[in-house]
């Protein structure tokens, strides 16, 4: 039966290429032209990978290497130094190649199984080995691909992974990269007879009469050698474990085959998902052979209808529903590239708290981890592919991308490229039909569309199912009426970089954005203005650019692009607060700036406001300054000359008091507190507590301007992973101790596999320490 093993631990690492010289003799050339072709180098089974050579019992060469365990998700490039000279797009570093090594063995129980290995992502070309002998290689950085070893593979001895990596050759983006085996890698058993990875598609249709239909297509290998009869059976299963569909199909697959049956699943009344009440369900595919169960697959699928009216916009189960979206990067500025699981749920939360139902995954294939919050939190997702290419690779990339998410209810769109310049040429207009066909033949179900920078002479259009534009805004009325038979939506906006705790004008020497919603350029518009532009019923809705910031497109000395609504150490800015007013029907308002000003006493301070309700008022030390109504999309603004105390602003909903929101003039800074911020966190050796620093005077105020150099520390239960506060600290993240930014410090602690309670500790000279205890 179907066995999958988590395959990160106990990796050998080495930064850097390792040069071999070539022999000069016949005999090396002649055998390392066979199928173990890797005799000598880091790929070779004899190869000392010793990470410290103090045994010289074993007769092998020391070697001057240097090899380190480490453990996978791994990114080798989030640590490197950063110079202005490199590249600012890809983050300021300068890019290596890389060598990991792992040992395993497999148990002679396993023989005539089918073994394999999933690789989730490898950033960015990776070259696969298996004891000297050449598996794989990928092209691409954020695809997942699947290495079959059942041939190479040897039984009760050990066997020798070895990955290279290289980042140096190209780069395909235009942000920050990273290095290494960065998501998750497995092993995979199954007996021969088994459906293939990604093999089950679960399509819900809703009938005319009400009822409900399942597509489904299961995917079968025969690794025999013989022709074998197959059946598999489907049970769509709730959360209650009630079956509320069963279907079967059977057929006969060639030796070394694989065969596609179709069939077909009855549902009535099904929970339906939806944004609000995203209701999910087990698909369990048994399949058997000759009689005997050779396999269970299990994959998820949610029953939902959509209409996209090119006229009246989106609409979800029947109800028109606005897309209120972001467009994210994979990745974490408190860990590069190799994200852990709870931390990329945590970010969805984040998005989820902020207000947004929507989600761009740009520009590519992301975390499945990822993929499964999504599902299970409520999001309308753009989903992406990486290159806008009909090649055999560019279309094995597009059918990864959709064989791995067709069943996910969260996917609405599949998007087969982003700001292309053959967009507006008659050969982009030829490779968008070939990439919409195959898509079509994997998925039937969801509009294809792509994101385009230059709508005014996009040729795709007449082709793609709804019209996606990047930026120009005011252009929208125009490309309605050029198109008036698609639907039509925002797939990128309003790129409006902001810096938190940055209450002055722009200081690009300083690399800071002024923390208020502003233009950027004519191209780049505000938050605000953007989505006033976009209030009209036929535009679906928008995909902000963007929820987090990611390091990259980066303008020295910041690391990072700030247009994200969090910071880059999972911090709320105040454009948090914003598009939270914009888009949460819950009462709320914000206030900013903070209010400690020393020796602005009497000078103008500029203050906003946002809220989602109908009018707000302004008091400074009791004494109100002022009411202002607001309308959707809007922010209330006054001029205020600067005195200590209280300023203030409360929300009104038909003239009653629904919120509140104050900032108060504190002193200097006296004690350190800390607070956990990601929930849920368990002793698996993988999750991080995610723990914000702040620090508080004798009153107890917090002091938002305060900047201590931090200590970060924990008990054996844990260990301080990275530290991040200041976007144009060039600090690596892994030290321990952390300069405080505009009050606040971030402190990720990787947990271990014991439970107890994990203590956390920040000191700072001159300050109280803060202690923080929790319960693993």
């Amino acid at each position: 039966m179907r066995e999958e093993l988590l395959f990160d631990k106990g990796w050998l690492f080495h930064l850097g290429d390792i040069d071999i010289e070539f022999p000069a003799v016949k005999g090396p050339a002649y055998i390392m032209a066979k199928t173990q072709r890797m005799k000598m180098g880091p790929a070779s089974v004899a190869y000392n990978d010793r990470t410290d050579d103090f045994r010289m019992d074993d007769q092998k060469e020391i070697k001057s290497e240097k090899w380190i365990n480490v453990e996978l998700p791994h990114d080798f490039m989030v640590t490197e130094p950063v110079d202005e000279q490199n590249n600012n797009a890809l983050g300021f570093v300068k890019y290596k190649n890389a060598w990991y090594r792992k040992h395993f063995s497999l148990p002679e129980e396993d023989k005539g199984k089918r073994i394999t290995l999933l690789f989730d992502g490898i950033a960015t070309h990776a070259t696969v080995y298996l004891n000297g002998c050449l598996m794989k290689h990928n092209f691409c950085g954020y695809t997942s691909f699947e290495v079959d070893i059942s041939d190479v593979v040897e039984y009760g001895k050990d066997n020798v992974l070895a990955v290279y990596v290289v980042t140096t050759d190209w780069h395909e983006g235009w942000w920050y990269e990273g290095g290494g085996i960065y998501r998750h890698v497995h092993l995979i058993k199954t007996a021969p007879i088994c459906a293939e990875l990604w093999g089950v598609y679960a399509a819900p249709v809703k009938t005319d009469n009400g009822s409900w239909s399942v597509k489904l297509e299961t995917t079968v290998l025969n690794e025999t050698y013989t022709e074998r009869e197959v059946r598999a059976v489907t049970r769509i299963v709730g959360a209650d474990g009630a079956t509320i569909g069963e279907a079967e199909a059977s057929g006969e697959i060639e030796l070394k085959g694989k065969l596609t049956l179709k069939y077909t699943a009855a549902v009535s009344c099904p929970k339906l998902w939806d944004i609000d009440a995203p209701n999910l369900y087990d698909v369990i595919t048994d399949i058997y052979s000759d009689g005997e169960l050779t396999d269970t697959y299990k994959t998820r699928c949610g029953f939902r209808t959509v209409k996209m009216d090119p006229n009246e916009g989106f609409f979800l189960n029947g109800r028109h529903v606005k897309i209120q979206g972001v467009c994210c990067h994979h990745g974490c500025g408190l860990t590069g590239k190799a994200v852990p699981d709870n931390v990329l749920r945590y970010q969805v939360e984040l998005m989820k708290e902020m207000g947004a139902n929507g989600y761009r995954t740009s520009h590519y294939p992301q975390a499945a981890e990822t993929m499964d919050a999504l599902d299970e939190l409520g999001f309308i997702v753009m989903d992406e592919t990486r290159w806008f290419e009909s090649t055999d690779e560019g279309k094995e990339q597009l059918t990864m991308l959709m064989k791995r998410d067709r069943n996910r209810p969260s996917v609405f769109f599949w998007s087969v490229g982003n700001e292309e310049p053959h967009h507006g040429t008659e050969v982009g207009r030829r490779i968008c039909k070939t990439l919409m066909a195959l898509a079509h033949k994997l998925d039937d179900t969801r509009c294809i569309m792509t994101a385009v920078d230059h709508p005014e002479r996009a040729t795709v259009y007449d082709e793609l199912e709804a019209v996606g534009v990047n930026y120009n805004d005011a252009m929208f009325e125009s490309f309605h009426e050029k198109y008036p038979e698609k639907p039509m939506f925002s797939s990128e906006c309003a790129a409006a970089g902001t810096s938190r705790g940055w209450y002055q004008d722009d200081a690009p020497s300083r690399g800071r954005v002024s923390a208020y919603d502003h233009n950027i350029n004519n191209y780049f518009i505000s938050r605000e203005n953007t989505l006033k532009l976009h209030d009209k019923p036929w535009v679906m809705g928008v995909y902000i650019w963007t929820g987090l910031e990611y390091r990259g497109e980066a303008a020295w000395p910041r690391l990072c692009s700030c247009s994200g609504a969090i910071d880059l150490f999972l911090q709320r800015k105040d454009a948090f607060y914003q598009l939270q007013a914009f888009w949460r029907k819950e009462p709320m308002v914000h206030l900013l700036p903070h209010w400690n000003w020393e020796g602005y006493e009497g000078r103008p301070i500029r203050v906003s406001v946002y809220s989602n309700c109908d009018e707000v008022a302004l008091m400074l030390n009791g004494k109100e300054l002022g009411r202002r109504k607001l309308a959707h999309y809007d922010h209330a603004e006054w001029q205020v000359e600067y005195a200590p105390g209280t300023i203030e602003a409360i929300a009104y909903k038909n003239g009653i008091e629904v919120a509140r929101d104050s900032k108060i003039t504190s002193g200097v800074p006296r004690r350190l507190k800390l607070k956990l911020d990601s929930q849920g966190i368990t002793a698996n050796g993988r999750d991080m507590a995610i723990v914000t620093c702040y620090a508080e005077d004798e009153n107890g105020l917090p002091v938002p301007t305060a900047s201590p150099l931090v200590s970060f520390n924990c008990n054996s239960l844990g260990k301080i992973y990275s530290t991040g506060s200041d976007n144009c600290d060039h600090v690596p993240i892994t030290c321990p101790d952390r300069r405080m930014w505009a009050g606040l410090a971030t402190a990720t602690v990787k947990l271990g596999e014991l439970h107890g309670t994990l203590t956390v500790t920040a000191s700072a000279d001159g300050l109280i320490p803060a202690i923080l205890d929790i319960d693993i």
